[in-house]
């Protein structure tokens, strides 16, 4: 089904092509002659094509791999003869017939090293018998270089000859001293024979594998020389049944492209004034004349209207306002290719700005300074609720860094009648010389009215839910939001095979500052004593208020025995911090117990309960301690 789907695509973008249903109406018609000669062109193109690459590939078989296959066979011939020689020089005891033996091998190994250097260079290869200086055999090669295969055989076989020489060199020593001096040399002799024998093996296996691609690169050319005449024939063929058919294909196709578009225009246009709107209708465009340009643009607008109506569905459904800016981000980029982008989002109680996608930027990839981010009112696009544009005036917001070799255009997202974040869309100078307008901006624009209603909506939402699972008081996550997260929090734990550190800390004497201060005062404990816990910890570890002056940290993906280490450091900074009351100055101190899930027990629960074990323990024996859970703390049988 899909290759005849495939097949009647192919022939209706053919036919499309040689009736020039593309082309504006007027010049269809004035065309069509030229059409023909078109392809009568382009057949006599085909014709010289075709006979310039049998010619090459012809010549490249006569002129190259013949010659080629020839000079290795007859290296092949000489390594042969080269090893009865061997067997000669191994089984004769004549002094006289060794020599001979010898010194004929030194003449092939000759022979062989010649062929090779006419490979590398190129020219006459002349085959003399050397015993009598008859010429056997003469023709011409060409040099093997830019052939990397040819270059290699060459090579390599270059490096067996020079082998090939010493060894004869030194088997002629070894058979000269057994035959005149009856030195055995303790098997030397065989030794060498044998080396000398498996490289001539590798010679003849190197040689015979050289053929071997010579007569597959022959095959492949003489393959191809066929092929070549088969599809100037069909091809030749099909130039004159296009030519016949052409003039009755032409007056079809161009009825079809004018009066099928504008039948679908006027139906859809009807739909629409009677009411029935059905946004995923599109009409089909079978030309890119003026009736299809009429069908792209009114398919767009359609397209458009059904995106964003699509868009905004689906981000009332994303279940985080962090979702929802990262598909507004996406939206640019892949819709509109508007990739450089960064959206602010802007707490107006608190008179900051923080940028929400990408989810991560590094210090490169935020153009304005960080003033901004502390003090939202100094960027322009925030202040003004217009956009802001450096291409439409250079350097209007005073804000961004110029000198990174940028221009920007700021959108404002108006939320609730105050801007509520900043789109910042980044492009290179080039694009501000061009000077060009950019209606992806516009369209951008659209999107981003169409998700403040969503994105106002899922900002109130996290307001409420974050009151709900964070503590008024220190801005800590409450137990609340450990009681959500915990089957979260160690399906990943387990899931990359980490640790967590639970430590519970509480404040010593605690009770006896809202006796004697007050509860002003010991609410101003609890902040500071937060602040210091945090500050002691990694960002992306937690700090919970557990419940009064208890506070419980969380410590992701740790080693084991880290977490008395980092209860440690919360322990030293307590104690050395001085807290600022108005009757003057507190120290304090705290205890901490710890524990490590998955490492004491596999119940997360009961690991906060060993903590809480060994911070009692802490309490116990002295206060102001760290201590790590062991099992002699728990009597219990059962959790």
């Amino acid at each position: 089904m899909t290759e005849k789907k495939g097949a009647k695509t192919f022939l209706k973008k053919l036919v499309d092509i040689i009736t020039f249903v593309d082309l504006p109406i007027r010049k269809k018609f004035m065309l069509f002659s030229i059409g023909v000669l078109f392809w009568f062109v382009i057949m006599f193109v085909i014709s010289i094509t075709t006979i310039i690459d049998i010619n090459s590939k012809s010549s490249e078989i006569v002129n190259k791999i013949m010659p080629h296959d020839r000079a290795a066979q007859k290296i092949t011939r000489e390594l042969q003869n080269l090893n009865l020689d061997a067997a000669e020089i191994m089984n004769t005891n004549d002094i006289k017939d060794v020599i001979k033996r010898i010194d004929a091998s030194k003449l092939r190994i000759e022979n062989i090293r010649n062929f090779l250097a006419t490979l590398l260079i190129g020219g006459q290869i002349n085959d003399i018998q050397r015993e009598n200086g008859k010429l056997l055999e003469s023709f011409t090669v060409q040099s093997v270089k830019g052939d990397s295969a040819a270059e290699k055989y060459v090579n390599e076989m270059t490096l067996i000859t020079d082998d090939l020489t010493k060894k004869v060199e030194d088997i002629s020593v070894l058979k000269a001293d057994v035959l005149n001096k009856g030195v055995k040399h303790d098997g030397q002799l065989e030794k060498e024979m044998a080396g000398f024998k498996q490289q001539l093996l590798n010679a003849i296996y190197l040689s015979n594998e050289y053929s071997a691609q010579a007569v597959k690169l022959y095959s492949l050319n003489s393959g191809k020389i066929k092929f070549a005449i088969r599809c100037t024939s069909f091809t030749a063929i099909g130039v004159l049944f296009i030519a016949t058919i052409l003039l009755t294909v032409f007056t079809f196709w161009i009825a079809t492209a004018i009066a099928k578009p504008v039948k679908s225009i006027i139906d859809q246009i009807r739909s629409l004034g009677e009411g029935e709107v059905d946004l995923t209708k599109r009409i089909e465009i079978t030309s890119k004349d003026e009736i299809g340009t009429l069908s792209q643009d009114f398919n767009e607008l359609m397209e458009e209207i059904h995106g964003m109506a699509t868009f905004k569905k689906v981000i009332e459904e994303d279940e985080s306002i962090e979702d929802v800016y990262s598909r507004l981000g996406r939206v640019f980029g892949e819709n509109f290719g508007l990739y450089e982008c960064v959206i602010y989002e802007v707490s107006n109680s608190q008179n900051k700005m923080r940028p929400v996608y990408p989810i991560i930027l590094d210090d490169k990839e935020i153009f304005c300074n960080d003033e901004i981010l502390q003090n939202c009112n100094l960027c322009r696009a925030k202040k003004t609720g217009h956009l802001i544009s450096s291409i439409t005036y250079p350097q209007m917001c005073k804000q961004f860094r110029t000198e990174l070799e940028k221009v920007h255009i700021c959108v404002p997202m108006i939320i609730g009648g105050s801007t509520g974040g900043v789109v910042q869309f980044l492009f290179d100078k080039k694009y501000a010389e061009a000077g060009k307008k950019d209606r992806r901006i516009y369209k951008a624009e659209q999107y981003i009215k169409e998700s403040l209603s969503v994105i106002e909506a899922k900002r109130l939402m996290n307001t409420l839910r974050d009151s709900a699972l964070k503590d008024s008081l220190t801005g800590l996550y409450n137990r609340r939001f450990l009681q959500e997260y915990t089957e979260t929090l160690v399906a990943g734990i387990m899931r990359r095979g980490k640790n967590v550190g639970l430590i519970m800390c509480d404040l010593d004497y605690f009770k006896q500052v809202n006796d004697v201060y007050g509860h002003n005062v010991g609410d101003m404990i609890l902040k500071e004593t937060s602040a210091i816990i945090k500050t002691s910890i990694r960002s992306a570890d937690l700090v919970i208020r557990f419940g009064g002056e208890e506070f419980l940290v969380l410590l992701l993906d740790i080693k084991e025995g880290e977490s008395f280490q980092v209860a440690e450091k919360i322990r030293n900074s307590i104690q050395e911090a001085k807290i600022k009351v108005p009757d003057g100055i507190l120290r304090k101190t705290i205890s901490l117990g710890i524990s490590e899930f998955p490492l004491d027990t596999q119940g997360f629960w009961q690991a906060i309960k060993f903590a809480d074990v060994a911070l009692y323990r802490a309490k116990e024996t002295g206060r102001n301690k760290s201590i790590r859970f062991t099992e002699d703390m728990w009597k219990e049988e059962q959790f």
